[in-house]
């Protein structure tokens, strides 16, 4: 069964299709906005503390974001939620400054926020892809024009999508850890990335042509094609679509999420796994 994030307002068919579009084709996405968009929940998990501040700022043309951290410390894009940028998403960029980072979270949606699904999935349909890979373009010149040496980049489900785009498309980001979500080729040709990939998937994942086994083994394939000699793809047992995220919300508990959503129960062990290797990645080609 596909999982609520990636459920389309028919039926699951159309999104495999959406999905394998041609390559002259830009696929938008039209979809459900997900509970928590597949991140862990930082108010809730022992393995992740917030304590970097978090301040507004604005970026190229006017790009509004939020920025945590020291300014001469590596910098680290965290792309945002279905959700736009919320509580979550923001706790999120904290928790990985709290390691040594300078984080920016563009705020894609310009200020709005998903309130419920419906509008979350207006939101996300209205999306302009082309305009969020120049905003993520604009958010790396920014990191590096402001003290960052280095910088990369991170994003979960939609945003591991478009964490693989901007590692295509800014010669300024050095590296990438997406989780679970692939591109549409007509935006992104992951073949064509030699900079460091660390990719994170669940080895139960069936969103079919996104981010399950397949997809995960043909972006391992493609990076492997691309000749880079740092990338890596990871595939984590017994675990499924947005695995990071440690809240069975909206239900009461996960043997609830796993009745509807047919996701299995949430691993911490591989959780820890998925955070130590993004540590040791992001440790290892940015600082």
């Amino acid at each position: 069964r596909m999982p609520a994030c990636l459920l389309t307002t028919t039926r699951a068919p159309a999104l495999t299709s959406l999905l394998r579009r041609s390559r002259s084709s830009l696929a938008r996405f039209p979809i459900r906005a997900p509970s928590s968009a597949g991140v862990p929940n930082p108010r809730s998990s022992s393995s992740v503390q917030a304590s970097a501040k978090m301040e507004k700022v604005t970026f190229g043309e006017s790009i509004p974001g939020y920025e945590c951290g020291d300014k001469s410390a590596p910098g680290v894009i965290v792309l945002q939620e279905w959700w736009g940028v919320n509580e979550n998403i923001q706790k999120q960029a904290q928790f990985i400054a709290s390691k040594g980072y300078r984080c920016l979270v563009p705020d894609l949606y310009k200020g709005k926020l998903g309130v419920n699904a419906e509008e979350a999935h207006h939101l996300m349909g209205a999306l302009d892809w082309p305009a969020a890979k120049g905003e993520i373009c604009e958010a790396a010149k920014y990191l590096k024009a402001t003290g960052s040496p280095k910088v990369g980049a991170i994003g979960f489900c939609m945003g591991g999508a478009l964490t693989l785009i901007g590692a295509q498309h800014s010669d300024d980001i050095d590296c990438a850890a997406p989780f679970y979500g692939t591109p549409n080729p007509g935006i992104c040709q992951t073949e064509t990335i030699t900079k460091p990939v660390q990719a994170h998937f669940g080895a139960e994942d069936a969103l079919a042509g996104f981010s399950d086994p397949a997809a995960a083994a043909q972006l391992a394939e493609n990076l492997k094609a691309a000749g880079g000699a740092h990338s890596e793809v990871f595939s984590y047992p017994g675990v499924g679509h947005a695995f990071m995220n440690d809240l069975p919300e909206p239900y009461a508990d996960f043997e609830a999420r796993k009745a509807s959503q047919g996701f299995p129960e949430y691993n911490e062990e591989q959780v820890k796994l998925a955070w130590d290797r993004v540590f040791a990645f992001f440790d290892k080609h940015l600082k």
